[in-house]
């Protein structure tokens, strides 16, 4: 758990993507790379960046997946959180195999 001006007030829950990365974690509908950047807000399932354009979603196993489909999607913009402090990440998970039509989620550096 962080300390000082930044210190999470809600505990954090943390993303894996479908090829299995951790991405990140999740501050009730905030999405965050362990790095820190505030990249994501989720409506629904649906994952969108600042903004507004969707980025990927939250699929029902907790994944994070990119549906093809969806790419030109648009959803409400919103300012970014200023940089958390980096978090010591859970190691990666086994990943699953892909659905048609869906990419993995994009890597948290090419966000």
């Amino acid at each position: 758990m962080q300390t000082g001006p930044y210190a999470m007030a809600n505990p954090l829950e943390w993303a894996w993507t479908w090829s299995g990365l951790c991405f990140g974690y999740w501050i009730e509908s905030d999405l965050w790379t362990y790095g820190g950047k505030h990249i994501g807000r989720r409506l629904g399932n649906a994952i969108y960046g600042p903004n507004g354009r969707y980025v990927g979603e939250l699929m029902g196993n907790g994944r994070l997946i990119t549906n093809k489909t969806k790419a030109g999607d648009l959803g409400p913009v919103f300012v970014p959180t200023l940089a958390r402090d980096h978090q010591k990440r859970p190691p990666d998970d086994a990943g699953h195999e892909r659905y048609a039509g869906y990419d993995d989620f994009p890597h948290p550096d090419a966000l």
